[in-house]
């Protein structure tokens, strides 16, 4: 399962293939939205939620609200069942699913003008990143290389050749971990990929206030 972007998604893959998947696009509703996708998913396979044995989840980068609902549904279905929780990260998602040979780059939106990126030498090789820039700051960086991901379709004139997909599908996320975890790679724990500092601080001049 993947929150990290504005798609919420989730798949169901049997270690050889995809057998089930779901995928919206909104980005004010990862809350309401991925529990009936999994719901929805286990029945399209007629399966139960207890012949699950992993977990994967998309760890980011990716906004603070959406990325915690994907990370905190992961580890509340790993606890219940006892099974592991893997985290990956959604650019490497996006890549794979490109399915480029050569080098390109994923770009997603991180609002504020700005994307999440990385640069990759192949589909499953990442050389570069994540990081979070200003588009025009990566501009130079990347000229001559596909982009894939909405970042880059928001953005045409720092990334004239865009490509698609625009958002992650779960299935290409289920789909490089069981690679990597039948090569006997370790994935990353499910944390979230924070690229910035919270915007929430404590102000400067706060008092602590004590009882007497």
């Amino acid at each position: 399962m993947d929150t990290a972007t504005p798609a919420v998604t989730v798949a169901l893959h049997d270690g050889t293939r995809v057998v089930a998947e779901s995928a919206q696009v909104d980005a004010r509703r990862h809350g309401e939205l991925l529990l009936p996708a999994v719901d929805r998913v286990l029945a399209d396979a007629g399966m139960t939620l207890d012949a699950v044995t992993d977990v994967v989840v998309g760890v980011g980068p990716g906004p603070y609200t959406g990325l915690r609902v994907g990370l905190v549904t992961a580890a509340t279905f790993g606890s219940a069942l006892s099974v592991p929780v893997h985290g990956l990260c959604t650019l490497d998602g996006l890549a794979y699913a490109a399915g480029l040979d050569g080098p390109f780059a994923v770009a997603t939106d991180a609002r504020r003008k700005e994307v999440y990126w990385a640069r990759y030498e192949d589909a499953r090789t990442r050389t570069e990143g994540p990081s979070v820039d200003r588009p025009a700051d990566i501009a130079d960086r990347l000229a001559g290389l596909p982009v894939v991901g909405a970042g880059a379709v928001l953005y045409p004139a720092a990334f004239p050749d865009a490509r698609g997909p625009e958002h992650l599908a779960a299935g290409a996320l289920a789909g490089l971990a069981a690679e990597r975890l039948a090569a006997g790679e370790e994935l990353l724990p499910p944390q979230p990929l924070y690229l910035r500092r919270p915007d929430a601080q404590v102000p400067k001049n706060y008092k602590v206030v004590t009882p007497k």
